[in-house]
């Protein structure tokens, strides 16, 4: 199977933990070479996220499962890149 090499999630996060704390646990993942989150929207108890994510070999479910653990939720998968390399986006 082709390796993932970057995901960008649609992620839901209650206020704690911080965006800092909640993005460099993702970081600290061994596959994780980079990882990225902005905030979409801030509502009274959760905050939506754009989570970009890269490394050399992504485990979609080991990713899920520590999302999980910080007590949010992967809302959908927005952009998947496979191959030996990545792709900018053309449309963005």
């Amino acid at each position: 199977m082709t390796p993932i090499r970057r995901l960008v999630l649609d992620v839901l996060k209650p206020h704690d933990p911080s965006v800092v704390t909640f993005t460099t646990q993702l970081g600290d993942l061994e596959s994780i070479e980079a990882a990225t989150a902005t905030v979409i929207e801030v509502d009274e108890s959760v905050k939506t996220l754009r989570v970009t994510i890269e490394g050399e070999n992504l485990d979609l479910e080991r990713i899920r499962a520590e999302i999980e653990d910080l007590s949010a939720s992967i809302h959908s998968v927005d952009q998947v890149s496979c191959g030996s390399r990545t792709l900018e986006d053309p449309w963005l």
